[in-house]
């Protein structure tokens, strides 16, 4: 297949590149803009391939878009461009609002003129896969889960651009009859993801002996899926799902915040032990919550394991051991995205001094 991704230098969008790359034989035009969160360096191992091709653009551009439809002609389009840190969102929630509400109207509609080209046998075997995220439901209590026909309840400026994106790709299906899928995911961990996220940013402050910041209390609930696990499951839907039905892949692995970062300092203690002799645990700090922080997020993949036949490779455990060992491995990565992009302060605290006043 000849397959369009939009933001192939972000996180799960570089894993999905490479994925395809190195296991598929199919080709790869990858739109990306390359913002803070997006970095070539992360498809840097397959970038010399014939069969990948980066073009710098913005999906707010609709008329680059429609360049990029007519000269690639897609089998099949993998829209994972987004605004996606929720505390980024909470202090700026207009460009979250332009990407992932007005760049997914602007992916939609030129896929759409692409479509209506296609032969009968084309159009039919075409596919627009958006990829969410579990956020769109809101927050559970103690007990369930995140189902397919969950109702929405978005509770940040992230999720509810996200969710109106959702409903944006379904309507276009429904009016239109274009075959889009939308896949709804838990949070993901593994290598290249940009160090303002939990696991990647615990691990930082840790090895710079600063303090741990937990929200809260540390009990909030994630449920955690390796990044390699989630883009199998991508393909799995591309191959095998049906145009106009939405799937939730997540990791089975719930933890409370406070366990995932404690785990993370075992293995550092394992691994680097401090010069000090404690463990890193001892860095951890609670600090005030995020506002409209949801208590627990838990998703029930039995959809996919069904009709995709998606199967997990990783395990919590093992999946978070690889991760930490690849941050070892790969510090200087890490320093150059301090040094020019994040040093690590915290984001969206203009919702939390307003809560505190």
């Amino acid at each position: 297949m000849r397959i369009l991704i939009t933001g192939g230098a972000g996180f799960i969008g570089s894993a999905l590149v490479r994925y395809l790359i190195q296991k598929t034989p199919h080709r790869v035009l990858n739109i990306d803009k390359l913002t803070y969160a997006g970095d070539l360096s992360t498809v840097a191992d397959v970038a010399e391939s014939g069969r990948y091709r980066h073009v710098l653009a913005d999906i707010c551009d609709k008329r680059r878009m429609v360049e990029a439809f007519a000269s690639f002609k897609p089998d099949a389009v993998i829209h994972l461009a987004a605004e996606s840190h929720v505390d980024r969102s909470v202090d700026g929630p207009r460009e979250f609002v332009r990407t992932n509400v007005e760049g997914t109207l602007n992916m939609l509609e030129a896929a759409r003129s692409y479509w209506m080209e296609l032969n009968a046998i084309q159009q039919a075997s075409f596919r627009f896969l958006h990829v969410s995220t579990d956020e769109v439901f809101g927050s559970l209590g103690d007990e369930g889960q995140f189902h397919e026909t969950t109702p929405y309840s978005p509770s940040s400026p992230y999720s509810a651009s996200k969710a109106a994106a959702d409903h944006l790709v379904n309507a276009w299906c429904t009016t239109y009859g274009m075959p889009t899928m939308i896949t709804n995911c838990s949070n993901n961990f593994g290598p290249y993801q940009f160090p303002e996220k939990l696991i990647p940013l615990m691990m930082i402050k840790a090895l710079q002996e600063e303090p741990l910041p937990v929200y809260g209390n540390g009990t909030n609930v994630r449920d955690w899926l390796h990044v390699e696990d989630h883009v199998s499951g991508l393909l799995a839907c591309l191959e095998r799902g049906r145009a106009g039905e939405s799937y939730n892949f997540g990791g089975n692995a719930e933890r409370r915040n406070i366990d995932v970062v404690t785990a993370i300092c075992s293995l550092l203690d394992e691994r680097l032990p401090r010069k000090s002799g404690s463990s890193y645990s001892e860095l951890i700090t609670y600090v005030t919550d995020r506002p409209g922080h949801d208590f627990r997020y838990a998703v029930c993949s039995d959809k996919a394991e069904r009709d995709l036949q998606w199967e997990r490779a990783f395990t919590f455990e093992s999946g978070l051991a690889q991760t930490v060992d690849w941050y070892l491995d790969h510090l200087d990565w890490c320093e150059d995205i301090q040094a020019n992009r994040y040093a690590g302060r915290r984001l969206g605290t203009v919702g939390v001094t307003k809560l505190a006043s």
